[in-house]
Order: structure tokens, then C-alpha cells, then sequence
């Protein structure tokens, strides 16, 4: 990928992490990451509140660089041309094509770009082609040579592996078929890696700034999600992690802050997944 570091030898499954801070408000959590070199705002993709929260937290810490999940790195220059211009929402949605995206409306994000507008912006999505790869033939091949900064090169531990194909089963309501478990947790990994890579590229070309990733929840899991593959890249970085969730998740300590807020009113997400689930898990 964009950018090449020495491997080291911790080993991902077996980092011991220290349980949540437990803020429960955007002030606490604020406090809590004020000083880190890169700070993870997870979120529910749907939910306001927590793009709410995610603006407020911007907003006071006033980061160097935004990575943000939704947006493609071969964008990303686009969109920091249009914000030194001073266009506005339309004009970069419009240039993201984000009504095709896929993602929710790109009023919840506008108003995260908003709250940092000095901020130069980071993409970290990956192209739908190269996810799909990752799921047949594997992380590792398809991040290309620097896959094993990430640790991708390693296969998970079985017991591991067997708890992420869980996940990955009860993020797509129990419906897909048990071999295609493993290629959407190859999928997930290599999302993963695509957002430390971004992030860790965007810290160096801030030269060392803050850096602010939005992303799902999933991904800001210090244990299994983009923070353990910071940690293997680069171990010194302070890494904060923000989890949003509806109601408490199971693996609460997995994070160094959570904030809940309710679900909003939204169809049933299982509804559409029986023919050809294609996501992995947030």
C-alpha cells in the first residue's frame, strides 16, 4: 500500500490491553484523547447521534488530519481541493458521488469536515473489487507487498478465527453459508489494515499531527480492529478508541471509551441479506 514499514514480531492475538476508561460523555472522552497521536471515532453508520458526538470531539480536539472510512484514498485530493476552495456540501458529495456510495447521507459527515476545516482529509476506502479479492484469495495477496507490516502475512490463531467467523455470521443475521465465513473475515482484516495504513500515512504527512480516523465501531476494536494493526505497525503511537454503540456490547473493554445512544427508526437491516451479503461486519 501507500506506505512501507519494518515489521516487528507482537504478535496481534496475544496483546494484552488495558480495560475501557468508561467516559460516557463527549467532554470525558475529549480529556481522554487530547494527547493521543491517533484518535478512533467508531460509530454506528446510521445513527445521528453519533456523528454528533464524532463533530463535538473534532471540533475541541482539532486534529492535523481526518481519515474517514468512506472516502477513497484516489479522492481524497479532490476533496482537500474543494475545501481550500470553499465548496460546499453539494459540491463534494457530488464529487465523491456519494448517493452511489452506499453510505448514509453525507449530511453526518459534512458536518464532521465542518467542525476541522484546517484538517486536510485522508480516504481510506477500499475499492469494492480489491474487498472482494480479499475475500477469495485472501488479505495478504491483495494488500500487496506491504501486507505483512500489518501482520496479515500471519494466520489468526484458530479459536481466533473462529470467534471473528461468529461475528461475521451474526453481523449478516446468520445467513451466509459457513465457507464464506473465513473470506469475510480476510475482508474485515484487510479493511482494517487499509485504515491504519491511511491513518499512519496521514500522520506522517501532517508531520506527526493528530490524526482523527471515523470509522464503524467495529473497526475502532483496540483487540481485533485497525488499533491492534497500529499497535504491530508502529507499537509507540498512543492510540484512543472511541466505541458508539446502541446498547452495551459484549466486548466492552475492547475500547478506551464507550458512548451509547439510541438506535434511530431504520428498516430491518436482515431484510436484504439473504440473497448476496457482500459487507463485513462494521
Amino acid at each position: 500500500m501507500r506506505f512501507g514499514l519494518r515489521a516487528i514480531s507482537l504478535l496481534i492475538a496475544g496483546a494484552q490491553l488495558p480495560g475501557a476508561a468508561f467516559a460516557s460523555t463527549v467532554p470525558e472522552f475529549v480529556d481522554l484523547a487530547r494527547d493521543a497521536d491517533i484518535v478512533v471515532l467508531g460509530e454506528v453508520h446510521d445513527n445521528p447521534a453519533h456523528h454528533v458526538n464524532q463533530a463535538e470531539i473534532v471540533a475541541a480536539l482539532r486534529p492535523a488530519a481526518l481519515v474517514f472510512e468512506m472516502i477513497p484514498q484516489a479522492d481524497e485530493e479532490k476533496v482537500n481541493e474543494l475545501r481550500a476552495t470553499g465548496a460546499g456540501r453539494a459540491a463534494i458529495a457530488a464529487a465523491l458521488e456519494w448517493d452511489q456510495g452506499g453510505w448514509p447521507d453525507f449530511a453526518y459527515y459534512w458536518r464532521i469536515l465542518t467542525a476541522a476545516p484546517r484538517a486536510q482529509v485522508f480516504g481510506a476506502e477500499q475499492p469494492r473489487a480489491d474487498v472482494r479479492r480479499a475475500t477469495l484469495e485472501g488479505a495478504a495477496g491483495v494488500f500487496g507487498p506491504d501486507a505483512s507490516n500489518y501482520g496479515l502475512d500471519q494466520p489468526l490463531p484458530p479459536a481466533e478465527q473462529r470467534l471473528r467467523e461468529a461475528e461475521q455470521a451474526k453481523a449478516h443475521c446468520d445467513l451466509l453459508p459457513p465457507e464464506r465465513l473465513p473470506g469475510m473475515v480476510e475482508a474485515q482484516r484487510f479493511r482494517d489494515a487499509g485504515l491504519a495504513d491511511a491513518a499512519i500515512w496521514a500522520r506522517t504527512m501532517t508531520g506527526g499531527g493528530q490524526v482523527v480516523v471515523i470509522a464503524g465501531s467495529g473497526h475502532a476494536d483496540k483487540l481485533r480492529g485497525m488499533p491492534a494493526l497500529l499497535s504491530y505497525a508502529q507499537p509507540g503511537l498512543r492510540v484512543v478508541t472511541l466505541g458508539q454503540f446502541e446498547a452495551d456490547p459484549e466486548n466492552a473493554g475492547d475500547y478506551d471509551a464507550l458512548i451509547l445512544a439510541p438506535a434511530p427508526a431504520r428498516e430491518d437491516p436482515c431484510a436484504g441479506l439473504g440473497a448476496a451479503p457482500e459487507k463485513p461486519a462494521p
